[in-house]
């Protein structure tokens, strides 16, 4: 009966059959007819829950219980046996051994035994390795004559190229052809010079005939080699016509631009004429070389303005090139703090070589001075001198830092002195300083210096050596690579090899030793300078040149020059000569 009720807690018995306590609730009850079921009050019903829902738990399990219950039992018991098969497994792989350290008991059976490993699972490797052939497969389109023949059809090519592509509508029935059609007496083209290109092959597909390209070659060469030409050069190209049908049209005339200071023009004798009445003259003759020499004055260009909160901005902001920007910050920094030295209340003072022509074009050159004022006054003068290009302060002292450049930015593994070699398993002495750095990092030299020997060194496998002076070098072994070959001259900073793990190495990382007298010493107890300096002449020299550079005006050089009477055109329209009298302020009669 509790049963029945678990299924409809809404249906209660009567209270002569609820549940009592002590003996009236052990006595049996009456057999007989059940009365029926009258609703009970709502809270008597919540306090008969709990009963109702123990006696589920109670009651015995369906048959889906039963078959869950089964599943579970299963499903548990194959979780506990792949446990302990992967407990057993893993217990004897450690058992095995496969990989043992080789930089620990060098020689004995279990190294050898790891050596074998090594070496074959690496022959396993090779073994598996991919082919490289290239595998041939169905073109995406077909390739056969009428397809090429509408795809060229379709192509658009320059003419100065010698194109022949492009579609052309086929004649019907009503057109008639000509017997003889005519072509341009003459084709202006702009031909540019690429990089790696030649001064012949680019004439030669601007259609030029081989005569005339040899012509023109000599005559450009005895101007300017041709090799000086820069890339990108533009050059005004005139053909003129056919002497029969089918053959190269002649070059009339050539003009470009060869150096800032120098235009050339080819001409051909006629061209651009005309007889008496009034018929264009037809080129005849050689071509004549004219050589048009431009004006240039190389006033250097100096800018000054205060530092700010960002000496770059400030000094873009003036209008100095962004190349001349890093020069001046990096000969600064050899010579100050930027960070600690320069205030933002400073004055920043940059000099350029700077060229500007007749004809407008203007050049900006390598950096000549760059110094910071204070108040009014110098505080750090440095000026670009001799042939290296070195920067040297006011006094004539060059580049002046103290202590060690690290050769790499990372943190010292091992020091100078006596350790046990990781590889060969016993202790001796270790010459220099081992600093962690990825594979490929960039080696950089701690000061001046010339390339004394540049290769591979027994166990310290690629390896560059370097001469500072004073009998003092250095070396940087386990290299991946070189950047620099004996004899060569180094600067401070300049990268001379990459991080590699060569020779007797058990990983990528940078060993520096450095020598005195041929004899290794400890690199960190050393702190040295790296300077130049100027005596006799040449120190009256660079003074000399100094005053000159601070004397430039400011600005100076950014105005436009002004043009001489024979750079003077005449003009033609009346408004431009207007014009041209109000820019030379002479008077004008009308």
């Amino acid at each position: 009966m509790m049963l029945d009720h678990a299924r409809n807690p809404g249906e209660l018995p009567e209270a002569d059959s609820a549940p009592e306590t002590g003996d009236r609730a052990r006595a049996p009850m009456p057999v007989g007819p059940v009365p029926a079921a009258v609703p009970v009050d709502p809270e008597a019903a919540r306090e008969l829950l709990p009963y109702l829902r123990n006696s589920r738990k109670l009651a015995p399990p369906t048959k889906a219980e039963q078959a869950r219950r089964k599943v579970v039992a299963r499903v548990n018991g194959f979780s506990e046996r792949y446990d302990e098969w992967k407990l057993a497994a893993s217990r004897w792989f450690d058992g095995l051994d496969l990989a043992p350290d080789l930089a620990e008991n060098i020689g004995s059976r279990r190294w050898f035994r790891g050596v074998g490993t090594m070496v074959g699972l690496g022959a396993l490797a090779l073994a598996f390795w991919p082919d490289l052939t290239p595998l041939e497969a169905r073109p995406a389109m077909p390739q056969d004559d009428e397809v090429v023949s509408e795809m060229r059809s379709q192509m658009i090519l320059p003419l100065a190229l010698g194109a022949d592509s492009g579609r052309r509508m086929g004649p019907t029935g009503h057109v008639i052809p000509l017997k003889s059609a005519p072509e341009r007496p003459q084709i202006q083209l702009v031909v540019t010079l690429a990089p790696g290109d030649s001064f012949a092959s680019m004439l030669r597909r601007a259609g030029v005939a081989s005569g005339d390209i040899d012509r023109a070659e000599a005559l450009v060469g005895q101007a300017v080699p041709l090799s000086d030409i820069a890339p990108g050069t533009q050059l005004d190209v005139l053909l003129g016509r056919r002497p029969a049908p089918g053959q190269p049209r002649p070059l009339d005339s050539l003009a470009f631009r060869a150096r800032f200071d120098l235009e050339l023009e080819l001409t051909r004798p006629g061209v651009g004429e005309t007889a008496e009445d009034g018929t264009p003259v037809i080129p005849s003759g050689p071509l004549a070389l004219k050589r048009n020499i431009i004006r240039v004055d190389e006033t250097p260009l100096r800018v000054r303005g205060t530092v700010g909160s960002s000496l770059y901005r400030s000094m873009r902001q003036a209008g100095v090139p962004a190349s001349a920007v890093q020069d001046y910050l990096k000969a600064l920094d050899a010579q100050v703090d930027m960070e600690r030295e320069v205030r933002s209340t400073d004055e920043f003072d940059i000099i350029l070589a700077y060229r500007r022509a007749a004809t407008g074009e203007r050049q900006a050159g390598q950096l000549l001075y760059a110094g910071v004022d204070r108040g009014g006054k110098p505080r750090t003068q440095l000026m670009r001198w001799g042939k290296d290009g070195r920067f040297y302060e006011a006094s004539g002292v060059g580049e002046q830092r103290g202590g060690l450049l690290a050769p790499v930015p990372g943190r010292i593994t091992s020091g100078f002195g006596m350790r046990r070699h990781p590889i060969l398993g016993y202790k001796r002495m270790h010459a220099g300083m081992d600093f962690k750095a990825r594979y490929g990092t960039p080696i950089v030299a701690v000061s001046d210096g010339r390339v004394s020997a540049a290769g591979r060194a027994g166990g310290c496998g690629i390896a560059v050596r370097l001469e500072h002076g004073g009998g003092l070098s250095t070396r940087y072994c386990h290299m991946s690579r070189m950047a620099v070959g004996r004899g060569q001259q180094v600067r401070r900073g300049q990268v001379i090899g990459y991080v590699g793990s060569t020779g007797l190495s058990t990983g990528p990382h940078l060993h520096y030793e450095m020598y005195r007298g041929g004899r290794a010493i400890n690199p960190a107890s050393v702190s040295f300078v790296s300077r130049a300096e100027l005596t006799g002449t040449e120190l009256i020299d660079f003074r000399r040149q100094l005053i000159r550079l601070k004397e430039v005006e400011t600005g100076a050089a950014l105005k436009d020059l002004e043009p001489l009477p024979t750079e003077i055109e005449e003009p033609v329209r009346e408004i431009e000569k207007i014009d041209l009298a109000k820019r030379t302020g002479q008077a004008r009669s009308l």
